[in-house]
């Protein structure tokens, strides 16, 4: 598919395609590490009010799209079909609990929490 949109031979500042691919993925991935980083607080207390039906849901789909994507237990032509489905609908999962998801929401149950959490001590 790159083949498509961009010569096999193309170069930039003398660094080819490959190179910049690999550069803009490994800042995406370095940003993206750190705003988890600056925001652990509300990331894990998110991982803690995700209902466990969904982690498991995605585990299994996980596994499934696995299996397609190496032909394991499926037909080579449909264990592709089975990958994409299986990842199509990880990808429905995570828009659908986004969507659903309101930070205002999460924000009075983490402070209620964490008050409760204070009297406590």
């Amino acid at each position: 598919m790159p083949d498509l949109f961009i010569a096999s031979d193309f170069s930039f500042l003398s660094y080819s395609y490959d190179w910049w691919e690999d550069s803009v993925l490994l800042v995406v991935y370095i940003l993206t590490l750190g705003l988890l980083v600056y925001s652990w607080r509300y990331l894990w207390a998110l991982l803690k009010s995700t209902a466990l039906l969904i982690y498991i849901s995605v585990a299994v789909l996980a596994l499934i799209q696995y299996m397609g994507e190496n032909a394991i237990g499926f037909p080579h032509d449909l264990g592709i079909m089975v990958e994409e489905l299986s990842e199509d609908t990880i990808y429905a999962i995570a828009l659908f609990y986004l969507l659903s998801f309101r930070l205002v929401d999460f924000e009075k149950r983490l402070a209620t929490k964490t008050e409760f959490e204070l009297e406590a001590r």
